[in-house]
């Protein structure tokens, strides 16, 4: 008895001990499942945590990116309204400049357009009429002191002074409008021009391939030949030079008229002021004319002046 308890006890031990010994195997498993279970959240949960950080950061730059273009277009929106809005000031500001220098140009043609007018008013009241009258008188005297047998002193003065007068009264009405440029037209008259402004001091030499019989309109040969006389009477008096001269040409339906002169120049700004030497009354009659005309004048070179005028004939 006492050994078969020794032997069934043995047995049951051995055989405790091979349960527990495949009972722990079983328990280390499921303790490392439990882990390798739990591992896998906490890298599944960090995957997701770190995913979703990711995207409030991709949704954060896109915020960003979408107010950085937003602000962009605002900056460029208030950009192109400023350049719209300057854009259209200076517009209107050359508008109203195109505006005043009409006025100013309309109203020195006026003022020239009327005064060419009185001019040949007055040169036709004083040729046709006073004239003719100083003559009839001086004829009248005459024939009354040869009739008589008069030889006064007082009447030889009386008649001295009736000759000066109608000289000057001549000379006046020649000033006002040349009788050349009525009889003979504008080349003819701008031939006697150079003739007469040429002395000792400077030289006007004429140079034209058009014939001195060809006519134009009267209107466009009065305000031609005044230009010419402002621009003869600038360089007589402002240039210093010592020779000068005058080319005529015309091609199809423009005639074009150069004007230059060795004298020392002028500052050319004063152009785009309207400053000094007539330049208003000259830009005015050849606007008035639909021409245009180009000043050169250098004083550093001192190579003179040059002006060239285009116009249309009429």
């Amino acid at each position: 008895m006492p050994l078969l308890r020794f032997f069934l006890f043995t047995f049951l031990l051995i055989t405790c001990n091979g349960i527990n010994c495949y009972a722990k195997p079983g328990a280390f498993s499921s303790k490392t499942d439990n882990e390798l279970y739990n591992s896998k959240t906490d890298s599944i949960s960090s995957f997701k945590n770190t995913k979703e950080l990711q995207i409030v950061k991709q949704e954060k730059h896109e915020r960003k990116l979408v107010v950085s273009l937003f602000v962009i277009l605002v900056i460029l929106l208030c950009i192109l309204i400023f350049f719209v809005y300057e854009n259209n000031e200076l517009k209107r500001k050359n508008k109203q400049k195109d505006i005043k220098q009409k006025l100013q140009l309309n109203i020195i043609n006026s003022g020239i357009d009327g005064q060419e007018s009185e001019r040949k008013k007055i040169a036709s009241f004083l040729h046709d009429n006073v004239n003719s009258l100083l003559s009839s008188v001086g004829l009248h005297l005459n024939v009354f002191v040869a009739q008589n047998n008069i030889k006064s002193v007082e009447i030889l003065k009386a008649k001295t002074i009736l000759e000066e007068v109608h000289d000057r009264l001549r000379d006046m009405s020649h000033e006002l409008i040349p009788t050349l440029l009525v009889r003979f037209g504008l080349v003819y008259a701008l031939e006697d021009l150079c003739e007469k402004n040429s002395n000792s001091s400077i030289h006007f030499e004429f140079i034209s391939n058009v014939s001195t019989e060809k006519r134009y309109n009267e209107k466009f040969e009065i305000k031609i030949y005044f230009i010419v006389t402002e621009l003869f009477n600038n360089i007589i008096k402002h240039s210093g030079a010592t020779e000068a001269s005058i080319k005529i040409n015309q091609t199809n339906s423009r005639l074009i008229i150069t004007i230059k002169d060795n004298g020392k120049g002028f500052h050319t700004e004063k152009l785009s002021r309207g400053e000094g030497f007539g330049l208003n009354r000259i830009r005015a009659r050849i606007k008035k004319l639909k021409g245009s005309f180009i000043i050169i004048s250098k004083m550093i070179e001192k190579t003179g002046t040059s002006v060239k005028i285009k116009v249309p004939t009429v």
